[in-house]
């Protein structure tokens, strides 16, 4: 049996984002609704240059143009997601602090993390999801050329020391690498990072020889020919490596191997009700608004962001699904 890998934290080189001011340019306010009548706080649980990072600001500022009211991006990283949420899990449940994150942050993570900080369950409610898309897997470009699919990349892996690229740990991205170490036996090196920006950079930078993540995050990288896509672990191939096939089109079927996950925006979970719901309309019509368009196209979202119900309802199947997945794997907490 292949070995577990563990971060290596040296490779990490991850930087904190600035807090960023969503000015409303116009006022839509509704008739006699006391909420909100101050700043909204959405922190994100990682850093500035990334998809959950991209989307946070194009929703806010729909909401902040909806609303009337400033809507202020505070970026929190940190053990793959948990001080952000921790963070929103204390917070007044006023309907004034949200968490932008990732699914993985409230199902994986609890797995994956002796101590949270906060109980994703009692703490947190999620109030919308947007679909994280095609997540392509790559390889850098120093790779021999005939590394072009996944069957190749596990000889390749099978004789060459690979260190294989996270935006945190528990991810999709680990999930997916880990499964080709238990697999195939493999022994990759699994590098997680605080979000995708540090992680593509070490990528450009040839530290790491694969990594999984979002098109338009390792956009820089495709147009300079630094990286090439191996698989797409999902049920479509990306818009953006349209030549690269998906993983059951390379006749790999296990689940691992399709990705299944969204952007989570959650609250405090007391936060009333009547405020879930409103801000949960809020988020889902922010992708039809000219920013929240823009940053779908740009990272190539189609899917339209599930309301608070729905979402709620496909956590929970998320959660029966990934976690005995990790348990499996024998993915141990830190």
């Amino acid at each position: 049996m292949s070995k577990t890998t563990t971060t290596r934290r040296g490779l990490l080189r991850a930087s904190a984002g600035a807090g960023l001011i969503v000015a409303a340019p116009s006022i839509v306010r509704a008739q006699g609704a006391a909420w909100p009548n101050k700043p909204i706080t959405i922190v994100v649980n990682f850093p500035a240059g990334g998809l959950t990072d991209g989307i946070a600001r194009a929703f806010g500022q729909s909401v902040s143009q909806a609303t009337g009211q400033q809507v202020m991006i505070d970026n929190k990283p940190g053990a793959s997601g948990n001080i952000g949420a921790a963070l929103v899990a204390r917070a007044p449940a006023d309907g004034y602090t949200f968490l932008h994150s990732v699914s993985s942050t409230l199902i994986q993570n609890r797995v994956m993390f002796k101590t949270l900080g906060f109980d994703p369950d009692k703490d947190l409610t999620v109030v919308s999801g947007t679909s994280s898309g095609v997540l392509p897997v790559v390889v850098h470009k120093s790779l021999p050329a005939e590394v072009k699919d996944l069957k190749s990349f596990i000889e390749y892996a099978k004789k060459n020391k690979v260190n294989f690229g996270s935006w945190a740990m528990g991810s999709s991205a680990h999930i997916f690498a880990q499964t080709l170490n238990e697999k195939y036996g493999l022994t990759m090196e699994i590098v997680t990072y605080k979000g995708e920006a540090p992680m593509w950079q070490d990528m450009g930078a040839g530290s790491l020889q694969a990594a999984m993540g979002s098109p338009q995050a390792m956009n820089a990288l495709i147009v300079k020919g630094d990286v090439r896509g191996i698989a797409a672990p999902s049920r479509v191939r990306a818009r953006a490596l349209p030549d690269t096939p998906t993983s059951r089109e390379q006749g790999f079927d296990d689940d691992a191997f399709t990705v299944s996950g969204w952007l989570a925006l959650a609250a405090p979970a007391a936060t009333p009700k009547d405020i879930i719901k409103r801000m949960s309309d809020l988020w889902v019509a922010a992708a039809d608004s000219e920013p929240g368009k823009k940053m779908m196209d740009s990272f190539a979202l189609v899917e339209k962001p599930m309301g608070h119900e729905e979402v709620m309802i496909d956590y929970e199947k998320l959660k029966a699904t990934l976690i005995p997945r990790i348990v499996a794997l024998g993915m141990k907490p830190e």
